[in-house]
């Protein structure tokens, strides 16, 4: 990482050369990329001046540049404490480039610069958008069209480039002096900031081998060099010997023996030689049909050598099955961007949310001034943000990662006049998304996700029964009229927020008009009475909403009654009211009794979002999964407390060989500090699957650590079961630190040696770390 600041003097010579060397390694990086000779990039090089926006009065000229590794913006800044750190960002760290007033603060603070020079940066994380405007449209489409390249192009990079790429920029933060050269001091540091605590004998022992020239510098190739045997791994070495022939290739026969016998694939000779020519780097070993090294690596780095199953990347299951019969992603308080009592709210929130997959968001809805309905946590001093901004937002962001239906949860606490507003913004901004009326007529059943593809359902109270509507012609009659108002006071969360809601109304009881019913078709809120009840009295369409505690107590005591309730009506979950914090709980009890709209804060990292994230991860992330067919079942006796014979009953044993780690990153500021990885396998699923089994500690090495570490779980019902690796950074005094994790539905894990691509805090992929392992699901012996 490369930042502008005061450097000793050099002649002019040393500074020509020195020049030199760095437009060297610009057009190295961006022909990496595949963006040699780029216009955009090469404006982004020299840098211009941008105004940062923060209010309407605070505009702030700041000069940014693209870096020469063609990953990082280097800012000036006028704070006097400024580390040169704190002034450059990764591109590594941008989830998205939004041209025009297309954030909040754009549209609050800078509505009179043409939206043409402006544009906003959209963070991962809970970073804050940078809002810019630049002096000229044009330079405004370099810097928007210049940063979507390099943000595309990174994506299409191999994971073996993106490791290489990784590596050199470690090289190049360790180039303290810049001169392109690494001294054995600097490549002492440079083992520190890989992750890597070596002592002085065996550093010195890597720069006397790599320094042919014994000018007691590494300079280019000799780096290379470096950069290779650093980058040995010896359990990849092992395996390729064991497949290689007398030529030190893998022919195309052994490899379709290795796939076979280790990865459990059957391919055919035809399907192996299409495998040889997609990652062989060599064209010579490509001529022979075989396999190189370099060849196996880049294999297993790949989406076909990956732990997840490539195919379930996409949309493969059923989508044409009632609604009813899908685990749905679900977010609960979209509108926070933090906790519940006093962050903010934001539109920001909603589209993070569907663009993760979230197919069910929920909206609380107040009167607003000017006659505008807001959208907030009530009584509190979370901020508030207009109805219609939010609905705006979901028209442009609904249906960007998945096409199927999204459902949008009010909590109505609004007069009838804004109630009315609330519906005429929804039918204006949604236009014909907007769903108000059943599908071809069906009101027997659900319809399907396919059915309603690029749909918005609204979930709320109604006045009458679906069936009223189309014998009236119409989705009802009348004026408004008074309903319950109990659950809308239940799920305020928060205790003193929840009396607030019922002194002011003094009885549970909601005026709702007709307009707003009228848009209510196949998620009628009502309040739950017992399972009896709802199947004699309710129709498919009235789904009720229960706390954590009253579905897990449900869970509990009546299994399989909540399960045949979920066959055929919809059950949403959220939190319960002490999660002032905005804390997750797991949802895997809620999805083994089949509860559909299991609804967590998105906005809250932890275990429980990972394994959230994890389950919607197979079918193409398109936010509908579809449930195990006993949990579909009318008449499903399935009771997760207690596993008995039925067809869920596939008992199998998961063999898990944690191998080894390559290039984790730090997670102590300190420079000095080098991580000691440890590993934990955890089986999450019905009660009697749960478990969990550590590695050991590696001591002082998050670059290569190798463990080589087995594990077996016994798993009764493999169709509810996910498997997470979480990697932790050992601390023998205080809790140890998150480092990475990966979480797979059992039903989408690849077997044989696989590689597993770590997810930050957040669920983002990290550009290089992962894990090797090794995976078996076999049939148990009775």
């Amino acid at each position: 990482m490369q930042c502008v600041r005061r450097q000793p003097s050099r002649s002019r010579s040393e500074e020509q050369i020195l020049q030199e060397g760095r437009k060297k390694e610009f057009r190295q990086n961006c022909s990496q990329l595949g963006l040699q000779e780029d216009e955009d990039l090469t404006f982004l090089l020299q840098g211009s001046p941008l105004f940062k926006v923060k209010s309407v009065s605070w505009r702030k000229a700041r000069y940014y540049k693209l870096q020469e590794d063609c990953r990082t913006i280097w800012h000036d800044s006028k704070k006097v404490l400024r580390t040169p750190d704190s002034q450059t960002f990764s591109v590594d760290d941008i989830e998205d480039i939004r041209p025009g007033h297309q954030t909040e603060g754009m549209k609050r603070n800078a509505t009179d610069v043409p939206a043409e020079r402006c544009f906003s940066i959209i963070f991962k994380g809970q970073r804050k958008n940078l809002d810019l405007f630049a002096i000229t449209q044009k330079e405004a489409s370099h810097w928007v069209s210049g940063l979507n390249k390099i943000l595309t192009n990174t994506k299409a990079m191999t994971k073996k480039q993106k490791l290489k790429h990784w590596i050199h920029t470690c090289l190049r933060k360790s180039d303290k002096n810049k001169d392109n050269k690494m001294s054995l001091k600097e490549l002492k540091n440079f083992l520190k900031e890989v992750n890597i605590q070596a002592d002085d004998s065996y550093a010195e022992a890597i720069f006397q081998q790599c320094d042919k020239s014994r000018t007691g510098t590494l300079e280019e190739n000799e780096i290379e060099e470096f950069y290779k045997i650093l980058t040995e791994r010896e359990e990849v070495d092992v395996l390729f010997s064991a497949y290689a022939d007398g030529n030190g290739v893998v022919p195309a026969e052994s490899l379709r023996r290795f796939l076979l016998k280790e990865q459990n694939q059957n391919v055919s000779l035809e399907g192996v030689k299409s495998l040889i020519h997609l990652y062989e780097p060599s064209e010579e070993a490509k001529k022979q049909n075989a396999l190189t090294k370099d060849g196996l690596l880049l294999y297993l780095l790949s989406e076909d050598g990956d732990i997840f199953d490539p195919a379930h990347r996409k949309v493969y299951q059923d989508m044409t099955q009632p609604l009813s019969h899908y685990f749905i992603s679900s977010s609960h308080n979209t509108y926070l961007m933090e906790d519940q009592l006093q962050g903010p709210s934001s539109t920001e929130a909603y589209i993070r949310a569907l663009l993760r997959g979230c197919r069910c968001v929920e909206l609380d809805c107040w009167d607003g001034p000017n006659g505008e309905p807001v959208i907030y946590h009530g009584y509190t001093l979370t901020s508030k943000i207009l109805f219609k901004d939010v609905i705006t937002a979901i028209k442009d962001y609904a249906f960007k990662t998945s096409s199927y239906p999204v459902i949008l949860s009010l909590e109505n606490h609004c007069s009838l006049e804004q109630q009315i507003t609330m519906t005429q913004h929804m039918r204006s901004i949604l236009g014909g998304a907007l769903l108000t009326e059943p599908v071809n007529g069906k009101i027997k059943d659900f319809p399907s996700p396919e059915e309603l593809k690029e749909k918005v359902l609204v979930k709320g109270k109604k006045l009458n029964k679906l069936e009223d509507g189309l014998r009236r012609g119409s989705n009802g009659g009348g004026e408004a009229e008074e309903v319950s108002d109990e659950d809308e006071a239940a799920e305020m969360e928060d205790e003193t927020v929840k009396s607030k809601v019922q002194e002011k109304k003094g009885k549970k009881t909601l005026k709702l008009a007709k307009e707003l019913s009228d848009t209510v078709i196949y998620c009628k809120s009502v309040h739950f009475h017992g399972f009896d009840y709802a199947a004699q009295h309710q129709s498919f369409y009235e789904m009720s909403s229960l706390t954590e505690s009253k579905a897990l107590k449900l869970a509990q005591d009546s299994g399989p009654s909540f399960v045949r309730h979920n066959a055929k009506q919809l059950t949403r979950v959220y939190p319960d009211g002490m999660r002032t914090d905005s804390s997750n709980y797991s949802a895997v009890d809620m999805w083994n009794v089949g509860c559909q709209i299991v609804a967590l804060n998105f906005q809250t990292p932890g275990a429980p979002m990972d394994v959230y994230q994890g389950r919607f991860r197979e079918n193409g992330l398109c936010g509908y999964v579809l449930k195990p067919e006993f949990l579909r079942q009318r008449t499903s006796k399935f009771n997760p407390k207690s596993i008995q014979n039925g067809e869920w009953w596939t008992p199998k044993t998961l063999h898990v060989m944690v191998i080894s780690g390559q290039q984790l990153p730090k997670v102590n500021k300190k420079k000095s500090s080098i991580v000691d990885p440890l590993v934990t396998v955890e089986i999450h699923g019905v009660a009697r699957d749960n478990d969990k089994k550590k590695t050991r500690v590696i001591n002082n090495n998050g670059f290569n650590p190798v463990w080589n570490e087995s594990f077996q779980f016994e798993i009764d019902v493999p169709s509810l079961a996910l498997l997470r690796f979480v990697v932790e950074d050992y601390d023998s005094s205080t809790r140890n630190d998150f480092v990475g994790q990966f979480t797979v539905p059992l039903t989408s894990l690849q077997m044989g040696y696989r590689q597993i691509h770590l997810l930050t805090k957040n669920g983002d992929p990290y550009p290089s770390a992962t894990l090797f392992v090794h995976t078996a699901l076999l049939d148990c012996k009775e």
